[in-house]
């Protein structure tokens, strides 16, 4: 199968939750032998049109992010792709129109990958993105509903989650520097501050925690743990690779999910796999607790003094290194959910490509 992805910023510009899904994504599909072509703003060296990396070919439809341009320019490019599917991420979502321009004379059908509305776009715009996708993914129950306002159908819509490596939990080791931890990108929705004031309401009790991740409200995080007489058994450890990250899961048994945002809580799910108890502070904006309802190693608290109580009460589970029940959010069990959406989305336009 040949898919082309349009995503006018990658990964290797600007990582956000969604470029990085796309690149997982694209990379995933060329190392199960599919052809892939990312349709995005040049962000290599020189002038040549194209640029392969891990076996995914970058095609610069601009020569940088310019919403106008390349919007105007997107159809020829995927008409010169020739793919069997097409795969565009929601925002800008004048690119998802354009998009499905090209798909109309192409006959072959959009799938918009939905990670989460952008400020910077306007509601008109997500509105026609919405008409214009035979099939719309969405990370969890949270974003579906967005979505939905702008006047998706249910028929539309697929829940596809964020996925882990599953090989990597069961067999990384043990590291055991920290009771609790928190993980997310330290900036304007890290909320980490009702994790740290949790943490001092616990100060005459035995415990370390990690706060994991990096960002522009770090330094502010870091006052807060010293003016609340902690910052001796917090560790800030910054952005850490999966490698590092998963060990200090396994050795802990509270993850604590407070991020005020969260399309899908991946750092939950990680923990969840390394058999943490997961407590989730709700937020209107973060779909974490999807994660955690009914699950007898999850819990929900709606403030730092029940985020607290509910750390002394994980204090009688178990400590686990893992859990089996998350083994479906694997890459590959979640790549092949994305497959089985083109396959569907190809089959409802009455085509027999022969591509499976």
């Amino acid at each position: 199968m040949h898919v082309a992805f349009v995503s006018m910023r990658t990964a290797q510009q600007d990582e956000t939750g969604a470029t990085a899904r796309t690149r997982r994504v694209a990379e995933a599909m060329a190392d199960r032998g599919h052809d892939v072509t990312v349709c995005c703003s040049q962000w290599w060296g020189g002038t040549i049109p194209e640029f392969e990396q891990n076996d995914v070919v970058y095609r610069a439809v601009t020569e940088g992010p310019a919403v106008g341009a390349f919007g105007s320019k997107l159809p020829l490019h995927l008409l010169k792709t020739k793919p069997d599917v097409v795969q565009a991420v929601n925002s800008p979502p004048g690119h998802v129109v354009a998009a499905k321009r090209a798909c109309r004379l192409l006959r072959v059908p959009l799938v918009v990958d939905w990670w989460r509305d952008s400020p910077d776009d306007d509601w008109v715009g997500y509105k026609r993105a919405a008409r214009a996708a035979a099939t719309i993914l969405v990370p969890s129950e949270l974003v579906r509903t967005g979505v939905r306002e702008h006047g998706a159908s249910a028929e539309q819509l697929r829940i596809v989650p964020e996925s882990i490596d599953t090989d990597l939990v069961r067999d990384a080791p043990v590291d055991r520097r920290a009771d609790l931890v928190y993980a997310h990108d330290l900036d304007e929705t890290a909320n980490v501050e009702s994790f740290l004031l949790a943490l001092a309401e616990l100060r005459t009790q035995s415990w370390r925690a990690a706060v994991i991740g990096d960002g522009p409200a770090r330094a502010a995080a870091e006052e807060t743990a010293a003016e609340l007489r902690i910052d001796d058994r917090v560790e800030f450890l910054g952005d850490l690779p999966s490698e590092e990250f998963v060990p200090i899961l396994k050795g802990a048994r509270v993850f604590a999910q407070t991020a005020a945002e969260e399309p899908f809580a991946t750092g939950l799910l990680w923990a969840l796999a390394c058999g943490c108890v997961g407590l989730v502070e709700y937020q209107a904006g973060s779909s974490a607790h999807e994660l955690v309802e009914g699950e007898a190693r999850g819990r929900c608290v709606t403030s730092p003094q029940e985020l607290a109580d509910a750390i002394v009460e994980a204090a009688d589970d178990d400590h686990r290194t893992r859990s089996e029940a998350y083994d479906a959010y694997d890459h590959d069990a979640v790549l092949d959910r994305y497959l089985d959406a083109y396959r569907d989305a190809i089959d409802d336009r009455g085509f027999s490509l022969g591509l499976f």
